[in-house]
């Protein structure tokens, strides 16, 4: 119980010394300003907004009409080419699934496989064929980043100049035919991105 009586006449007796400790060592007195010989004190601007007056930052995304296009078109060209059994994966570009279409008789590890294809050409902003090189090398590589499959079947979907999504495929026994699927997909919705 003293402890309780206690904190709060510490705090009184803590609390204002420090604010005029704090004072004396930052604040300036009349004879200080008149000292030509005293150091002004920076102060840091504050800084400019982001996106607008309100600092808010507008994101591009493929709405769901657009998603799921693209993963028909996928999965229509993998059927055609003998492959429905595979998994396709829209993701915008943080990796939140926006639609996900799994062929008859996909194998469990096809669903995880297209949906890291897609974050990691979304998130890097190119086609997985073209970042395998990425991943080799000793030591730590970009293949240890959490999320992301460095395997041909992975696409990204840009628009504005930048990558808002990506489509991956996963299931077929070659990643570059993965890759033919997923840019299928694309040219599906080309007409829509901006």
């Amino acid at each position: 119980m003293r402890t309780f009586h206690r904190l709060p006449r510490i705090l009184a007796i803590t609390v204002p010394l420090a604010a005029i400790v704090a004072t004396s060592a930052c604040g300036t007195s009349a004879s200080d300003e008149a000292s030509p010989a005293s150091t002004p004190v920076a102060t840091a601007a504050a800084p400019a907004p982001i996106d607008g007056a309100d600092g808010v930052v507008s994101q591009n995304r493929l709405g769901i009409g657009t998603a799921q296009a693209a993963a028909q078109a996928a999965l229509a060209k993998c059927q055609a080419d003998g492959l429905g059994f595979v998994t396709v994966s829209v993701v915008d570009r943080a990796g939140n699934v926006q639609t996900m279409l799994r062929g008859d008789n996909a194998a469990q590890h096809t669903v995880e496989a297209a949906r890291q294809k897609a974050y990691t050409a979304a998130a890097f902003g190119a086609n997985t064929s073209d970042l395998s090189e990425r991943a080799k090398g000793d030591g730590a590589t970009v293949a240890d980043l959490p999320g992301t499959l460095f395997l041909a079947g992975g696409v990204s979907v840009k628009s504005a100049g930048g990558s808002i999504a990506g489509i991956g495929v996963g299931g077929a026994p070659d990643g570059m035919r993965d890759q033919a699927c997923a840019a299928a997909g694309l040219d599906a919705i080309a007409g829509a991105l901006g």
